[in-house]
């Protein structure tokens, strides 16, 4: 019955927010993963992930499409739900769809359902100053937010395909300030997708929560790929930034350590999967 108290002797506890913030000060690599089903879940929780996100990425990985755009909301509730029955430690994520935080009152309401029907410990939203009142009206309500900035892939039409952003010095200046913004509105957690290194590392310092990076260049607190990625299920071209750990390894679990390793011991990742 009373599981969170089982947990606690557990030789490694669950994984928290205040965990994250702990290993960000004592510069601890946070290892970040996808996973979308049970069986998967354990093994990447298993492996010593330490943040599993339920990403709207399940829409191209999943469920087939081009972009992230279709999945709902009940989408994400499904696959959250049955990542959450594959996980013991890692701290688990959900990603917030398309158009379901229009407004600080929708987000709440879609919140919500992400944590009581899908068993999310924390929300995923995209975008910059637009949600900073959304970021505090969640946080109001302990919610606990991860704010996404960089390339934001529910915007992929808008910003005309998967491109780096933040080269220019202006918008690389904007992208700090309204990380900034966001950590002072209530966000936990900054991801941070396809941006320069050097960005990377600005964004990294200057704020006192982690930062997640995703193609985001080796200094920030951690990372994160997509699952199917990095054990190359996925079929066609895939990012820069990915890199296939199935390649001398005989099974997923221990292609799964091997990526959680290499992130810890910051080997990963390389020149080769950063953008300038």
């Amino acid at each position: 019955m009373y599981t969170q108290l089982e947990q606690r002797g557990m030789a490694e506890p669950p994984v928290n927010v205040s965990t994250l913030h702990k290993m960000k000060e004592a510069g601890d690599a946070i290892a970040c993963l996808t996973a979308y089903d049970a069986s998967y879940a354990m093994l990447v929780d298993n492996a010593g992930t330490d943040l599993v996100l339920v990403g709207d990425s399940l829409g191209m990985v999943i469920q087939g499409h081009d972009t992230t755009v279709p999945v709902t909301v009940d989408d994400i509730i499904y696959h959250t739900r049955n990542v959450a029955r594959g996980l013991r430690r890692a701290f688990l994520v959900a990603d917030m769809p398309f158009m379901s935080y229009r407004n600080p009152d929708q987000a709440l309401e879609n919140s919500v359902a992400l944590m009581q029907e899908g068993g999310a410990m924390m929300i995923k939203l995209e975008g910059g100053d637009s949600q900073i009142e959304i970021v505090k009206h969640l946080a109001r309500h302990d919610i606990p937010v991860c704010a996404h900035l960089g390339l934001k892939p529910q915007s992929v039409h808008k910003i005309g395909g998967f491109k780096v952003q933040g080269r220019e010095p202006e918008k690389a200046q904007h992208m700090i300030d309204s990380a900034q913004r966001l950590q002072d509105a209530g966000a936990d957690i900054v991801l941070l997708e396809c941006v320069p290194n050097e960005l990377g590392k600005a964004v990294t310092e200057a704020l006192d929560v982690p930062v997640i990076g995703i193609g985001a260049g080796p200094d920030v607190d951690g990372q994160i790929l997509v699952l199917y990625d990095i054990l190359d299920i996925t079929t066609g071209r895939t990012p820069r930034f990915v890199k296939n750990f199935m390649a001398g390894h005989d099974s997923p679990g221990v292609a799964l350590q091997s990526y959680v390793q290499a992130v810890k011991n910051r080997d990963y990742p390389a020149p080769e999967h950063c953008f300038s």
